[in-house]
């Protein structure tokens, strides 16, 4: 019996060694490409700066500087805002069309090959061609459609209430088929004596959806959602390439903000640095506050 323990006490050891061989790689990589460069940023945000090099430590003054600024607040706001119009428009759309993909007989190989498309393409290049589509000049794309049916031109991109959603538009458009494939690859994994037995049950197809399908695709809806707020939260090239963060900042995100402290002409990576603390201290928050809803409600399962 001693002996036997022995050897399980020894195949135990074996097997955490090579497991923390095979993640060895990986943590190396997050230690070079993700920790060492946040914890760099925390270091650069206490000091005063010239270029990349730290001058004098100033403590918290770079972070007071940054928030007493108008242009923070509005960029804050308006990435708050980028956040909740993701949700409004993007968060449903790929479920939607996920569901409108299984359902089809023929060709869902092509409607899946052309919903994800958009993800394909170069993201400049995409920000580009919808600009083209919004422009507010005569050869804008949109123009041009509307005044077959004898609206107006109008300067969509120049209307701080309208430039926000169109924004997400674009970013929804060129991301919502790779997220609706992750769905249709979860909604194949759905029990069909499920389907066939509401149905005998006499349930027609909302009821379906609403009681077997979402309830099937709740804690990854709920993954990509966390998934999702993160992304959007970091928004940057969509609005500095479309708008330049107007009119009047009223498109500036935070990331934004961020990259003119570093390369927009004072080369303040010390305040830079503090923008991105704050953002990375946000969606810290943010990611605990679902992590605990998402736990109290395992438990109440």
């Amino acid at each position: 019996m001693k002996k036997i323990s022995i050897h399980k006490g020894r195949g135990k050891r074996t097997e955490a060694f090579k497991s923390w061989l095979i993640m060895l790689p990986g943590l190396v990589l997050m230690t070079f490409f993700v920790w060492e460069p946040l914890l760099e940023s925390v270091r650069m945000s206490l000091y005063k700066t010239e270029n990349v090099e730290l001058v004098e430590f100033i403590g918290l003054k770079n972070f007071i500087s940054v928030i007493g600024k108008t242009n923070f607040t509005q960029a804050l706001i308006n990435t708050f805002s980028y956040t909740f119009w993701s949700l409004i428009i993007g968060f449903l759309l790929p479920i939607v069309l996920a569901m409108l993909i299984g359902e089809t007989v023929r060709g869902k190989g092509f409607f899946r090959t052309a919903a994800y498309l958009p993800n394909m393409l170069p993201g400049l290049a995409v920000i580009i061609l919808w600009s083209a589509f919004f422009s507010g000049g005569e050869s804008g794309v949109l123009n041009i459609l509307l005044s077959k049916i004898g609206i107006p031109k109008q300067t969509y991109l120049t209307e701080a209430n309208l430039v926000i959603p169109i924004i997400i538009t674009v970013a929804t458009w060129k991301g919502a088929g790779a997220t609706a494939l992750i769905y249709m690859a979860a909604m194949a994994s759905v029990n069909t004596e499920l389907y066939e037995a509401a149905a005998i049950d006499g349930a027609n197809v909302w009821q379906r959806v609403i009681h077997i399908l979402l309830p099937s695709i709740k804690k990854l809806a709920g993954t990509l959602l966390i998934l999702q707020i993160i992304s959007v939260f970091q928004i940057m090239y969509e609005p500095m390439v479309l708008t330049k963060g107007g009119p009047d900042n009223a498109s500036l995100s935070l990331m934004q903000l961020m990259w003119q402290y570093a390369f927009g002409g004072s080369m303040d990576y010390g305040k830079a640095s503090a923008v991105a603390v704050i953002v990375t201290a946000i969606l810290l928050v943010m990611t605990a506050i679902y992590s605990y809803f998402n736990r109290k409600e395992s438990d109440w399962d």
